[in-house]
């Protein structure tokens, strides 16, 4: 396996890093054609158009949309059948993403209010969503972790309803995602994927309820659907290929690094994993050490045309210069393997996820460390957060305006109203002013 090479020093490093992490973010314009059609067929024809599809992409056959939902009772028994190993792990896992969140919404997700001195009380009120829809993918695997990562933050944040649709192609369901339903508290669940399903959270059909926001992550399909009904409902993100950055002082075994690496390109072809480091001699061993143990890994191929197509190794002149590529990068998880790895923290800025020290593999993340895994992709965490119970609610700004108050601010309205033409907003202030003499 040939895994590219880059060091700092070199004059054309620059460049070298820009061409390492490109990404064509633009959708193929077939995708977005048949998006398009899919969308304007669901807005007019409603559960028909999503019975046709689900038949046609899916070959699952249903006399009605109310056919393809699954009951309570279903999930908690999908649950109840788990081999004890699998029930106790996802219990584990759920309990760990809850109690997180519940942290998180209490620090994260609290209103206020404060009293000026004119009297004036202004503040900020948070409330809930009414609704959300949560994708799940299905087909090619499964991905109970993320029915967890999407619903129980939802949840906790007060959601009313959380409606989960779930492909089942040729009528399959995956029972580990039907149980992180029932643990994670949806009561409402549909057989639908792609598009379709997208459309039908966005508008509403005669039998799926329209939501206020739709997460979780999906296909090509899925993707440019969610990007093209923003603003009709809310959206988490439009995630790119997932992406991991080790930061490493070479004291971890290579032999866990390499795994670490490994643990990101196995997702897929373009998914990228990055090693920088200022030991030359530690990026060799962890070179050997992916060599080594590439071919007993069962998806050798995806792993080794992802490292070969957009993995790299990256010497650095130290460890505060690795710090600052990082920051350039900025990617979804950040491995820091070090022996004092808060040491480095106060440098590193931008990552969706920090993973602190040689044991904190970003596996862990994954599934039951707790913090959220649906992270920001290709660069956009230098903006971006992590989903979290903050993306389920909502600001409302409290303005509470006393008799003095009035007196005091409605002069300063007024003219700036005036100065910007708009003569209502003015009076509208002015009418205020000695209105009532106290």
């Amino acid at each position: 396996m040939k895994i590219r090479r880059l060091a700092t020093t070199a004059a054309t490093f620059d460049a070298e890093l820009e061409q390492l992490l490109h990404w064509s973010e633009e959708t193929d314009a077939g995708i977005e054609t048949t998006v398009a059609q899919i969308i304007a067929d669901v807005r007019r024809d409603g559960d028909a158009t999503v019975l046709a599809l689900t038949h046609k992409f899916d070959g699952v056959q249903a006399a009605s949309v109310a056919d393809l939902a699954i009951p309570p009772a279903e999930l908690k028994a999908a649950f109840d059948g788990l081999p004890e190993v699998q029930r106790q792990a996802l219990q584990v896992a759920a309990e760990r993403v809850r109690r997180y969140h519940q942290r998180q919404f209490e620090v994260t997700c609290q209103g206020f209010e404060f009293e000026d001195e004119d009297g004036n009380r202004l503040g900020q009120q948070v409330t809930p969503l009414d609704r959300v829809g949560l994708y799940v993918p299905g087909g090619k695997a499964a991905y109970p972790s993320s029915v967890l990562m999407n619903a129980i933050p939802a949840q906790v944040a007060g959601v009313g309803q959380i409606v989960m649709v779930v492909p089942t192609p040729r009528g399959e369901k995956n029972a580990l995602v039907l149980a992180a339903a029932h643990l994670a508290g949806v009561a409402q669940v549909f057989t639908i994927g792609g598009a379709q399903a997208v459309a039908a959270l966005a508008y509403g059909t005669a039998t799926i309820p329209r939501v206020d926001k739709i997460t979780g992550p999906g296909n090509a399909y899925v993707a440019a659907a969610k990007r093209r009904v923003f603003g009709q409902v809310g959206i988490d993100m439009i995630a790119g290929p997932s992406e991991i950055l080790v930061l490493a002082d070479g004291s971890a075994p290579p032999d866990w690094v390499a795994m670490d690496l490994f643990s990101q390109a196995e997702h897929d072809e373009l998914a990228q994993s990055i090693l920088l480091c200022p030991d030359a001699a530690y990026l060799d061993a962890v070179e050997a050490a992916m060599n080594r143990l590439l071919p007993d890994m069962p998806r050798a191929a995806v792993i080794r045309a992802s490292l070969e197509g957009r993995g790299g190794l990256i010497h650095t002149r130290s460890m505060e210069e690795a710090c600052a590529v990082s920051n350039r990068i900025a990617p979804e998880h950040l491995e820091v393997s070090s022996t004092a790895p808060r040491r480095w923290l106060p440098h590193l800025k931008h990552a969706g996820a920090i993973f602190l020290g040689t044991y904190a593999s970003e596996s862990l993340g994954d599934y039951c460390a707790g913090p959220n895994h649906v992270l920001p992709t290709s660069g956009t965490a230098r903006f971006s957060s992590p989903l979290g119970v903050y993306d389920f609610v909502k600001r409302s700004s409290l303005i509470d305006i006393s008799h003095r108050g009035a007196q005091v601010l409605g002069p300063v309205a007024d003219t700036l109203a005036q100065g910007e033409g708009l003569q209502a907003h003015a009076r509208s202030a002015a009418m205020r002013v000695d209105a009532s003499g106290g």
